[in-house]
């Protein structure tokens, strides 16, 4: 009888903490994939320490035991695929074109000639939005730090240093606007409106309580899902519109290049929330009561903010409201949809 002799093991790639895959990694997931130390196979807790120390029973608090629940978060995909690479490329080739709208602004010595109503706008809505999207920067760093997949973390911290870029063009501008109207209360003015104007205090209530919202899921939740996508219809579609009618074509432009920040954030936040549903059809439920709640604070946010366009610019804040509200609905459109398609998870 012969014997068939006995196959050795085929050697283990390098890629081998894939699985058994059939084809190769692509550069974006070999670069991505299981880097994020608190995720180690065989882990007792999050970090190396009593697992009943502080840090270690804060993750388990807030992010294994999260409400939003998956069986596999590492199936998760940014659809930019973005490297650290990637994005550096990216955003170079993107600062180069503000670089240039705003040296262009700059050599016509456009700011000095502005209509005031103009100049009026953006010291009201403009130059103080850099207070909430710091918040938002805030929000979206811990969003990445508590993330339960490395795929998350990078797509996060892409989105935090989206915040930053937004936050340092609002600053930039707001020193330009300072020296060229020095009697317009630009640069000097607008810590005094973030606390004190009432149209900004729910869109601060809103940020500040994002950010005592320590669940991973909520977290998310309440900004990729709710806030920035609300209120980024406010402070970039609508008051790039609103701008563009004084005549400022550099902040129609400005908004309009910051809103492709905003839309990539949206396109893999919506990507994770959409695995968090298919993997797992109880987070309907789970992200239909937190949509429910922010919702709400995001209505009365881009309410008080449509007070301050109907004041500067003319657009009643209702019908700004409406806007932000409709392309919040159009982003989640089918988040909440039952797979029969016959019923929607309530979201109060």
């Amino acid at each position: 009888m012969t014997e068939t002799p006995v196959r050795k093991p085929r050697p283990r790639r390098t890629f081998s903490a894939f699985g058994d895959v059939r084809r190769m990694p692509s550069e974006y997931e070999i670069v991505t994939h299981a880097q994020n130390w608190t995720l180690r196979q065989n882990r007792a807790a999050a970090f190396e320490q009593n697992p009943s120390s502080a840090p270690n029973l804060w993750f388990l608090t807030y992010r294994d035991n999260t409400p939003l629940k998956a069986a596999d978060w590492d199936a998760f995909r940014d659809p930019d695929a973005l490297t650290y690479k990637a994005y550096v490329n990216l955003q170079a080739d993107a600062e180069t074109r503000v670089r240039g709208v705003l040296e262009a602004h700059a050599e016509d010595g456009a700011d000095a000639n502005f209509d005031p109503a103009a100049v009026a706008l953006l010291g009201r809505l403009f130059t103080p939005s850099r207070y909430l999207c710091h918040g938002f920067q805030q929000v979206e760093a811990y969003i990445g730090y508590m993330a339960p997949s490395s795929y998350i973390t990078n797509a996060a911290a892409f989105a935090t240093a989206d915040f930053l870029r937004r936050v340092t063009t609002v600053a930039y501008r707001t020193r330009e606007l300072q020296i060229a109207r020095p009697d317009s209360g630009i640069g000097s003015a607008e810590r005094s409106r973030w606390e004190g104007h009432e149209g900004w205090q729910s869109a601060r209530k809103a940020v500040e309580y994002a950010l005592i919202s320590y669940d991973f899921g909520e977290a998310f939740t309440a900004l990729n899902l709710v806030l920035g996508p609300t209120l980024d219809d406010v402070l970039l579609t609508q008051l790039g519109r609103a701008a563009r009618s004084n005549g400022d074509d550099l902040t129609w432009l400005l908004t309009s290049f910051l809103a492709e920040d905003s839309r990539r954030r949206g396109r893999w936040s919506r990507a994770l929330a959409d695995l968090a549903v298919a993997q797992r059809p109880d987070n309907r439920g789970v992200l239909a009561k937190w949509i429910g709640r922010w919702a709400e604070r995001a209505d009365e946010a881009a309410l008080g903010l449509g007070t301050i366009l109907e004041a500067e610019a003319g657009v009643p804040a209702v019908d700004v409201t409406a806007h932000a509200r409709a392309a919040r609905e159009q982003f989640l459109a089918g988040l909440l949809e039952t797979a029969s398609g016959n019923g929607t998870a309530h979201a109060g």
